[in-house]
This record gives C-alpha cells, structure tokens and sequence, in this order.
C-alpha cells in the first residue's frame, strides 16, 4: 500500500509539473506576482497582477476596460503601484473621482500607443534617429523614447518626467506590455 501511495504522489507531482511548464510556455511572463498569458487580452492580464491594482482601478474608473480589451494592438507602458505611490498625496483618489473623469482618461491614454512595439521595435526607433525617438500616444500627445544603455529604454514624458521599463514584453492577444515605475504625464 506505501509503494502504490508513494507511486501515486510521484504520478501526481509529475503531472503537476508538466501541467505548470506547459502553461507557462509561449512567451508567459511573470508580473506581480501572477502568470501575463499571450492568449489573453491586456485587461485579462493586468487584472491579476498585484504590482498593477492602482492601474487597474483607474482603467475602469476613466471607463477604458472595453477600449483595452478591444482587439488592437496595443502597445501599454503600465506604471506599478510603486509609480503610482510617487505621486502627491491624494492625486490618484482625486483623478478616480467622476468629475476628474476626463483628466483620468487623458492621463491613461498617454501610456497607451497605437501598434504593437516589442523591445526589439523601441530599440530600431532609437537606433534610426540616433538615441532618441518619439511615438504619438492615444491621447495625441507625444512620448519620447530615450536609450540609456545596451537593453535600457527610458521614457520622457511632456513635463519632462523620466520612467524606466523595468519589464519589457509582456505579450498579449491584443498586443504588449511593457511594466514602468513612473507615471508619465501629457502637458
């Protein structure tokens, strides 16, 4: 009876593991704690990750849930909890309130570019106009793209603000994140 037991648990580690390695295959990135899944869509994603809950809570408080789960792509520069907490005291509770609704959705819409831009695309842009380069947000407004070293991509925002991708390629079904420590601001 020990051997069939021990059989048994082993069989069950085994296929365990062999479950957990498949499931993480396909370019499956950690962040936050949670597997960021290619076949899912940004939103299905970031939902799950506990580095993000600050973004999240304001993507669906500036109503941009659909937006972002809408087929794309898209290319999300996704600031932490962390990033978030540099702001003032009080900023994030204030842009979440409905009145500062459109604030909100200007601010969101600034981390968020048209197309997908894996790492490989940012660094050619940057090789192609000599270190930096400038790519056209959502919101309109430009964001620049700053090499700071071999495999180190820096963005500048319109206040002249500088954020570092600390996590690039987070594939998705509608396109890429790219995890930041700032939040970036448009003018």
């Amino acid at each position: 009876m020990k051997t069939f037991i021990r059989t048994a648990l082993c069989a069950s580690i085994l296929f365990s593991s062999a479950s957990m390695a498949a499931m993480m295959s396909d370019n499956t990135t950690m962040v936050g704690g949670a597997a960021m899944y290619p076949s899912k869509n940004i939103v299905e994603n970031a939902v799950n990750s506990k580095d993000h809950t600050t973004l999240v809570a304001a993507v669906k408080a500036a109503g941009l849930v659909d937006t972002l789960s809408s087929k794309g792509p898209f290319t999300v520069f996704a600031p932490t909890n962390a990033a978030f907490a540099k702001l003032p005291a009080g900023t994030v509770d204030n842009l979440v309130k409905p009145e500062n609704k459109a604030t909100l959705t200007s601010i969101l819409t600034y981390h968020v570019v048209a197309g997908k831009y894996e790492m490989k695309d940012l660094e050619k842009l940057l090789k192609k106009g000599g270190g930096h380069a400038e790519l056209k947000t959502v919101n309109g407004q430009a964001l620049w793209l700053i090499s700071n070293g071999p495999h180190n991509i820096q963005l500048k925002d319109a206040k002249g603000d500088v954020a570092n991708i600390s996590t690039y390629d987070v594939n998705q079904s509608n396109g890429v994140i790219d995890v930041i420590d700032t939040v970036l601001m448009p003018k």
